[in-house]
């Protein structure tokens, strides 16, 4: 998918939830919207765009493309984050 598209769903999803006062809850709530409705593949691209910099990413959304990345890294396989057998 067109990572200028995720990005402008992103910030819609954002625009959304920006009413709440508390930041880290509005956090909460996009991630788990991330994660229930987008693609797997959608959100390693998301991810992968804001690793790339984040072009075009408001700040709630590009603090919780971050609480996200954070998740599927801790959720990986060991040896998806580099760990190996030996030593």
């Amino acid at each position: 998918m067109n990572p200028q598209r995720l990005v402008d769903m992103a910030n819609d999803i954002a625009a959304n939830l920006s009413a709440n006062p508390d930041h880290a809850t509005a956090v909460e709530t996009m991630v788990v919207h991330l994660q229930r409705f987008w693609e797997p593949g959608m959100r390693q691209a998301i991810v992968r765009h804001l690793h790339a910099g984040g072009d075009g990413l408001g700040p709630l959304a590009r603090d919780a493309i971050a609480a996200l990345a954070f998740r599927l890294e801790q959720s990986a396989p060991p040896t998806a984050r580099g760990a190996s057998d030996a030593g």
